[in-house]
């Protein structure tokens, strides 16, 4: 990119230039660095507030082939019709895109902007926060609840034209502009910057939540260093009546009221919901799960205390071990008997089911909160990669693993309910019934607990839910850190520690609600009635905005200044249309109207 100064010279932005042949009010480049020269205070009018013409024009951050955007806010003087500014050769021309102080902090700012240590280091991040609980067991529920192998085609036609376009445009816009959820609308659009702070309020109580199920987790990881497990038996204090344990002898009747020791011990030791009367009492606070949510979110606190250089190096532990232990676990419950019931059941397709509206729609929210775009986390991972990182290519390689995972994750699950089924003489149906959490600490513990080296097996296994949660974790703290340190560099740049201990202390406390004896109604109450639709809105209004206000035109060029070509028409009819209106549909369908109640497993309660 060239830009004529006004004698008819001609030099690249990108040339080299020693800074002793830079003149006064020149922007120059030393060892790849740019410099910007002292000239002297603009006057009223010389800020560059002048609104750009069109939203194709650069307003705030005009593009450097360089890869920077310059934080000058307005069009350059002697601007011509695509944005470019004319260069400044000579010692008596001064250009109005210099911002002062104010300008040139942000410029420091994206120069000393820390990276990734390695490429690697962004992938497995990506794949850790992409990966998580539901992977594990809302996928393979959904799968079979909606035609079983025949959801794998909307589910694949809803990862292509949905939940990939978003995935990529996320992880170009990060990558372009380098900044985070809040202040990258500053270059955008601004009258959107309120998506910014919506995503950290967000991010904010799922991190309320959501760690909750992993000090469940964590109580049962802890509960497993035991000969025999406390969910095998129905002489533990905590049990009932109706504690029925059929693996334990032959011909035992299995009834309606009969609970399973494993069910008692998640329903009334872990959670403790029977010394609760539901949203209305929820009871005091459990301490041993406070003690467990505690351990984590110091976990949390110093794996991403320093910023993407260490919590880079904390997921090769994180992201990987889950796939060590889906291995493992894929293979013993190959091996189970009644594993063939399960598989059919996961995989036998129903193609009347795809005439259902429902099943596409379950395809599209599936899709799109597995990959999870309108959270902030990949515009935040993603502004901390070199400028001419290959974004498109991590796009499909880290949503392809994402899709995989869940598609095995399902064999995982399914050949241990083939195996319940056959043990209790029931159909898989009737063992499958339960969703949710209850799937993994309800019918997969009390799997797991029959099986031979049962302790072996339970270890690892609560492990894996332990590190699959903590990717997620270190990745939604770390969209709202990202966000407001660059929103408010001058208060929190240099207090990154302090900031951290500062939100970890706050969603600690945002947690109490959680660790409560009702606690589980409270999960199940932000989980079905609160993210869905706030994300859904937010990645809705921000396609909008990239695509119709910012502009497809301008996106696609600030694609193809990192990558070196454009994005083709397939993802600009994506990101303009089909992406749109998917969210619209899945906000319909999902959007609570007339609901009542809230199913918890086998627990309800009266939403109030």
């Amino acid at each position: 990119m060239e830009k004529k100064a006004p004698g008819n010279e001609t030099e690249p932005l990108t040339s080299k230039k020693d800074v002793s042949d830079c003149n006064k009010g020149e922007d120059c480049k030393e060892n790849g660095v740019l410099v910007r020269s002292a000239q002297p205070a603009l006057r009223p009018g010389q800020d560059g507030s002048t609104a750009r013409a069109s939203q194709g024009h650069r307003g705030e951050a005009a593009p450097l082939s360089n890869g920077y955007s310059a934080p000058c806010n307005g069009v350059a003087e002697g601007e011509d019709a695509q944005g470019t500014a004319p260069a400044a050769t000579t010692t008596t021309t001064t250009t109005s895109t210099t911002c002062g102080a104010e300008g040139q902090q942000q410029l420091m700012e994206l120069e000393d902007r820390e990276t990734w240590s390695k490429k690697i280091d962004f992938l497995l991040s990506v794949i850790g926060y992409a990966v998580d609980l539901g992977n594990v067991w809302r996928f393979p529920y959904i799968c079979y609840q909606n035609g079983g192998g025949a959801f794998l085609i909307p589910y694949t036609i809803m990862a292509i034209f949905g939940g990939i376009p978003l995935f990529y445009m996320e992880l170009a816009l990060g990558q372009y502009h380098r900044n985070g959820c809040i202040s990258i609308w500053r270059k955008i659009c601004p009258i959107f910057k309120g998506i910014g702070f919506a995503i950290c309020v967000i991010d904010l109580y799922v991190a309320s939540y959501y760690n909750t199920i992993m000090a469940w987790a964590f109580y049962y990881l802890i509960s497993s260093f035991t000969a025999e497990l406390p969910w095998t038996s129905c002489t533990n204090p905590w049990n009932t009546g109706n504690c029925t344990n059929y693996f334990s002898r032959a011909n035992i009747t299995w009834s309606a009221h009969s609970t399973s020791p494993a069910e008692e011990f998640y329903t009334r030791q872990v959670l403790q919901v029977h010394r609760s009367q539901g949203l209305e009492d929820l009871g005091g606070i459990s301490w041993q799960l406070t003690l467990c949510l505690l351990l984590i979110f110091t976990i949390v606190y110093f794996s991403i205390w320093k910023g993407v250089k260490t919590s880079g190096k904390v997921v090769w532990v994180t992201a990987t071990f889950p796939y060590i232990i889906l291995f493992i676990l894929l293979v013993r419950g190959a091996t189970l008997p009644g594993a063939w019931r399960g598989v059919l059941y996961y995989l036998k397709p129903d193609w009347q089911k795809l005439l259902a509206t429902e099943v596409w729609v379950d395809a599209a929210a599936q899709i799109f909160f597995s990959l999870g775009p309108g959270f902030g986390v990949l515009l935040a991972y993603a502004s901390y990669n070199k400028f001419h990182n290959n974004c498109y290519q991590d796009a499909l390689v880290t949503s392809t693993v994402n899709c995989v995972t869940s598609f095995v994750s399902g064999f995982v699950i399914f050949t241990v309910l083939g195996y319940m089924a056959e043990m209790r003489n029931e159909d898989v149906a009737e063992v499958a019934k339960d969703t949710g959490p209850s799937l993994l600490f309800i019918t997969y513990a009390e799997a797991i607990a029959n099986m031979p080296a049962s302790t072996f097996f339970a270890i690892i296994f609560f492990l894996m839910l332990l590190t699959l949660g903590l990717d997620s974790t270190f990745a939604g703290l770390e969209g709202v850190i990202t966000g407001v340190l660059d929103e408010f560099p001058h208060v929190w740049g240099k207090r990154r520690e302090l900031f951290v201990l500062g939100l970890i202390i706050v969603c600690f406390l945002g947690s109490l609600a959680t660790l409560t004896f009702g606690g589980a109604y409270v999960v199940k109450l932000f989980e079905e009635y609160a993210t869905g639709p706030a994300v859904l809105t937010v990645v809705f209004l921000e396609a909008v905005a990239v695509s119709w206000f910012y502009g497809i035109t301008q996106f696609c060029h600030d694609v193809k200044e990192m990558l070196g070509s454009a994005p083709g028409w397939y993802w600009r009819v994506c990101w303009v249309a089909i992406s749109p209106l998917f969210l619209l549909r899945i906000l319909k369908s999902i959007t609570p109207e007339t609901a009542t109640e809230i199913p918890f497993g086998d627990i309800r309660l009266n939403a109030v």
